[in-house]
């Protein structure tokens, strides 16, 4: 039985138990004051943690941050299987050079053993050396290799993609209707909050495949219609409704969110001086026949805008990765500030970085939830960040499965002001008394229905 770690609420240290169906028993040597046996079931684990998120979902900012779990989550529930992987990058120049430069990258950075994204920015940085020593035969020899490793690259994504657009038609119904629940109960804030704040360090559509049937807006730095293009000036847009017979007050639209995807996409390409995002449906089967288009002069898949990606100096290769990184520092790293990340194994250092900013910020909490941690990293960041106070951990399949979370333990998918008036009306009739603040998470203002006693 696979083993699940909790941390909630004032709890000194992680629990860990194990599960059976719906039935759930601490490990040895586990104990925590609100359990009154070893033995518990879905009502107590329910009662511990969806109060506390509905709480901090609440909080004056909000961010989620999606990794490669939430694609394999979903994928599984369309089609059976998790989304398809990264393949090695094979070459016939520099193969072994460039292997044993991505290890080393991989091993500083935490990770057992480099992937493609380590191979494409070990090669790409090689063939930038064989540039400037005007080695032309060599460097074009690794050019034309590297477009058809970033071409494969581009087609394993979309293979993904693919894999959940196919799949049978009530499995894809249901794990988009899962996908959908689980964006609301994070955007379903009043327009008098701060927006929402989704990042990504996925290459594909999913979550604005999700943002599209459920109605929720996405505000992202590309601006334009037919072709838009990415502006580094963030003019902090929104949007904003007028309210039948009032004028001049115009109120903050519902259903808002703003959208970063950290590691760029694989509908974005470099073109001249300028990145822009093409009309690339969902799940197509190839990117190459929607980059032959007038205007992006004569793109191949070398221009595609996935991080790492080839450029001709060091102003190329921070943009737009610098712009994005920004973006996500500015979000978390405030007062009140609540980080959840979903399916990220914390694996990227530049992001590690901006998390650890954040917690020097004493009202700020991160909420880490995981399938799994088969490499031991969400744990050992845990132990590194050195702040048990400030972080929760939901880690296991009893609490991290995508439609087990979306059904017992994230709050209601909804802004729910009915709750809130009952709660009131409780107050009025039974005498009935909300928590005390001390169990409210930091820069939390507003109480679940499932708070009162």
């Amino acid at each position: 039985m696979a083993s699940n770690t909790l941390k909630t609420r004032d709890d000194a240290k992680p629990i860990v138990f194990t599960a059976d169906g719906e039935s759930f028993k601490l490990q040895t040597g586990s104990q925590v004051s609100w359990l009154h046996s070893e033995e518990f079931g879905r009502k107590e684990l329910r009662n511990r943690v969806e109060p506390w998120l509905t709480s901090l979902f609440q909080s004056e900012h909000l961010s989620l941050l999606a990794g490669s779990g939430l694609t394999h989550a979903v994928h599984y529930l369309a089609a059976g299987k998790g989304a398809a992987g990264m393949g090695a990058l094979a070459l016939t120049n520099y193969q072994t050079e460039i292997d044993r430069a991505a290890e080393e990258a991989s091993e500083a950075a935490g990770r057992e053993k480099g992937n493609l994204e380590d191979q494409l920015r070990v090669a790409n940085e090689l063939l930038r050396g064989l540039e400037i020593l005007q080695r032309t035969s060599e460097s074009e020899a690794l050019r034309k290799e590297l477009q058809g490793g970033m071409y494969a690259f581009a087609q394993s994504i979309l293979a993904s993609e693919a894999g959940i657009a196919n799949s049978d038609h009530e499995q894809r119904e249901q794990a988009f209707n899962t996908l959908v629940t689980f964006l609301m109960s994070f955007a379903s804030r009043t327009g008098v909050r701060d927006r929402l704040n989704i990042f990504t360090t996925n290459y594909d559509r999913l979550i604005e495949a999700g943002a599209e049937l459920a109605g929720l807006h996405l505000l992202d730095r590309f601006l334009g219609k037919l072709m838009p293009i990415f502006r580094s000036s963030r003019l902090d847009l929104d949007m904003h409704y007028n309210p039948p017979g009032i004028r001049g007050e115009p109120r903050y639209l519902e259903g808002v969110a703003r959208y970063t995807k950290l590691h760029g996409s694989v509908d974005w390409v470099q073109t001249a001086k300028d990145i822009r995002r093409v009309g690339l449906p969902f799940g197509a089967a190839s990117v190459e026949p929607y980059l032959q288009a007038p205007g992006l002069s004569g793109a191949t898949a070398h221009e595609l805008m996935i991080y790492p990606n080839a450029a001709k100096d060091r102003e190329t290769a921070d943009y737009p990765y610098v712009e994005l990184f920004r973006d996500l520092a500015a979000a978390v790293c405030r007062p009140n500030s609540t980080l959840v990340t979903y399916g990220y194994s914390f694996g990227d250092e530049h992001i590690n970085r901006v998390i650890r900013d954040m917690l020097t910020i004493p009202s700020t909490h991160l909420v880490v939830i995981s399938y799994d941690d088969p490499l031991g990293r969400i744990m050992q960041t845990y132990q590194e960040l050195g702040r048990p106070s400030q972080i929760s951990l939901l880690i296991g399949p009893a609490l991290a499965d995508l439609t087990t979370l979306t059904e017992h333990y994230l709050p209601k998918p909804a802004i729910d002001k009915t709750t809130f008036r009952m709660s009131e009306l409780l107050k009025q009739r039974m005498g009935a008394e909300p928590l005390p603040a001390k169990q409210l998470a930091p820069g939390s203002d507003a109480l679940d229905g499932s708070d009162l006693v």
